[in-house]
């Protein structure tokens, strides 16, 4: 086979996997870039959970979909932003609209709350977006199940007053992107999260309701938060 009709070749099973109507639905579900369960998908999709699970195989092993195991469920994803703009130009080529993801949590879980010892929520979600977009954390070789921090990261992290030293000697991962459940997009989890959650309860830029696992950010949490990580919290009115 040339490596023209081999291109064609690719093309076109890529183009039909796309093209069951059963599969685009659940590709354009994903397209807000947030996770969702196969169960999520045979809803969205309208088939059975058996049938939906062979419609996401085939979509992974055409690389257009990629799959988490997070506990006892498996989450999945577009596998790249590639993949997302292909979607999207066919839906400008189709002249359709897709309805965006609206989370039923209620509002003061969903703006910031404890995940296990680690900050999650809507809060969690953007501190993990602009620790990745300022550089400071990087991938391991376990590449999207682990990270590590990069100098610049460690640098900023320590001149708050992270004990980073000590953090690495726990015996549990250091950092790993955990999905959040009510954002279906990835917080900060393992051992930095939970001394970055420590530090902000220190210095009272969030307080830990004691009764459920939402947390509250203070006026001067979110004046802190935005000066140290040019994160703007809503959500929530300053205490």
């Amino acid at each position: 086979m040339t490596i023209e009709n081999h291109a064609d070749h690719s093309v076109s099973k890529i183009a039909a996997a796309i093209g069951e109507p059963a599969r685009a639905r659940m590709l354009y579900c994903l397209v807000d870039g947030r996770a969702r369960t196969s169960t999520e998908l045979a809803m969205v999709a309208g088939v059975t959970p058996s049938t939906a699970s062979v419609h996401l195989h085939r979509l992974k092993t055409q690389r257009l979909v990629k799959v988490l195991a997070q506990g006892k469920h498996r989450y999945y994803s577009l596998e790249g932003n590639n993949v997302a703009a292909a979607l999207e130009a066919l839906s400008v080529l189709a002249g359709t609209h897709r309805n965006t993801f609206v989370p039923s949590t209620p509002n003061r879980l969903r703006a910031a709350r404890t995940c296990y010892d680690h900050i999650a929520g809507t809060l969690g979600v953007a501190l993990h977006d602009r620790f990745k977009s300022l550089g400071w954390l990087s991938a391991t070789s376990n590449k999207e199940t682990a990270y590590d921090l990069s100098p610049s990261g460690t640098k900023a992290l320590e001149s708050l007053g992270l004990d980073l030293a000590a953090t690495r000697t726990q015996r549990r991962r250091f950092a790993y992107p955990c999905l959040d459940w009510s954002e279906r997009r990835p917080h900060l989890g393992g051992a930095l999260a939970a001394a970055l959650l420590h530090l902000t309860l220190k210095h009272k830029w969030l307080l830990q309701d004691p009764d459920t696992r939402a947390l509250t950010i203070t006026k001067q949490g979110h004046r802190e938060l935005h000066t140290h990580f040019a994160v703007t919290t809503s959500g929530q009115p300053p205490l």
